[in-house]
């Protein structure tokens, strides 16, 4: 990608695309919302031909918290890592955000990774317990001395005390793991602050609220996926989740159509598939707001074809490391903008970060200058958990 240089040499002095927000966890965030909108729709499961189900934003802040003080009654502890190992469902957000309200860090783990990825994941995580749902009991029993929990043999839909941990902005939220085409996945360990910085920011610059409805349909194991799922909740969208399966560009389309989907987040390469089944079909194009896009370059045939064709309000790519907490840096252009490059932009900071373009000893370069790209401020990754060494490789004391 290309990056914005408005500075010269170095971005640090680069007026924000966003104003910094605070650092309320956002769980919290999330429960402010289910007081103000308790009957607004939080949740849907859609297949790719019906609905099967929803949550209210009074019944996901119920079950969530139902589940977390259940957690809390098995003994788990801030910053225990708990393990995720879930089909696509309205139970796995639920989930989540238990996880996080008793004080703990999820990591997610897709059923559909290879048994040794999986199983080196839950033994590098050292996680305290795993849940998982009845039908996933066989493949996930990876370590015997694993402790399960098949959250839906649960009885979630009932009345609790709010679960009274505090979480502060340092703490555990979640570790990611990285793809591993470098060696072996490394678990990216992310703090509450730099994420509720981090989705705060990105609702602002997509203009969420709760008239806007999202596809959800990325895995859960890629970084991307839980800022998206977090950004629509705190907005208080609604989050329409894909079904375990995955959809052709015919399904999607008529998803996107049948749900009123405002904001929808694709890899480049199904994008244009979408773009390119659309002009086969005809007819008008769903509603879409934003389409966003990231992962990969986007080379600018690409982002005209899904422009012309799609025809939604704005376009958006989301450049960054896992260790970066998602996308540090984001472009967003008009419909009726132009690219005027090979590959679409990586764009502008987002929120409390800094950039720098450094060289090997790290100097700022001028203008014209090959360098590289030096991530700061708020939006960074604690380090690798439990990993020590490679942490201390990766992430820099910031010399500026």
């Amino acid at each position: 990608g290309l990056l914005t240089l408005d500075e010269g040499r170095a971005l640090d002095g680069e007026r924000p695309v966003v104003a910094d927000g605070d650092e309320t966890p956002v769980h919290e965030l999330i429960r402010q919302r289910a007081h103000r909108q308790p009957d607004h729709t939080a949740l849907v499961l859609s297949h790719a031909d019906r609905d099967a189900e929803h949550l209210s934003y009074a019944e996901l802040d119920r079950r969530s918290d139902a589940l977390a003080v259940h957690l809390l009654e098995q003994g788990v502890q801030a910053e225990d890592v708990i393990g995720v190992f879930m089909e696509r469902s309205l139970e796995l957000v639920v989930s989540l955000l238990a996880v996080m309200k008793c004080a703990a860090a999820y990591v997610p783990l897709d059923p559909q990774y290879p048994q040794e990825r999986l199983r080196y994941m839950m033994a590098d995580s050292d996680m305290r317990l795993l849940l998982t749902q009845e039908r996933l009991r066989d493949s996930a029993q990876l370590d015997p001395g694993t402790v399960m929990v098949a959250v839906d043999r649960l009885d979630l839909d009932i009345d609790v005390p709010t679960p009274q941990r505090a979480v502060h902005a340092e703490q555990l939220a979640y570790l990611i793991y990285t793809s591993g085409s470098t060696g072996k996945p490394k678990s990216v360990a992310v703090a509450h602050g730099p994420l509720s910085m981090h989705v705060q920011a990105i609702a602002e610059l997509y203009e969420m609220d709760p008239d806007n409805r999202e596809l959800h349909f990325m895995s859960f194991a890629f970084d991307g996926a839980h800022e998206r799922w977090i950004t629509a909740l705190i907005s208080g969208s609604t989050l329409v989740i894909r079904d375990n399966t995955l959809w052709t560009a015919e399904q999607t389309l008529a998803v996107l159509h049948r749900q009123r989907i405002s904001v929808a987040c694709f890899p480049p390469a199904y994008l244009l598939q979408l773009a390119e089944h659309a002009e086969l079909q005809g007819g008008d194009p769903p509603p879409v707001r934003i389409y966003c896009f990231g992962g990969d370059a986007v080379p600018d045939a690409t982002f005209e074809r899904v422009k012309h064709r799609l025809k939604p309000q704005y376009l958006v790519n989301g450049y960054g490391p896992t260790e970066t907490v998602v996308t540090p840096l984001l472009w967003k252009i008009a419909a009726d903008g132009h690219c005027q490059a090979m590959y679409a932009p990586i764009g502008q900071r987002v929120g409390s970060r800094s950039l720098h373009v450094l060289d090997m000893d790290l100097n700022p370069l001028p203008v014209g200058m090959v360098g590289e790209l030096y991530i700061g401020g708020r939006g960074v990754a604690r380090g690798y958990h439990r990993h020590p060494w490679q942490s201390a490789e990766r992430f820099v004391a910031d010399p500026f």
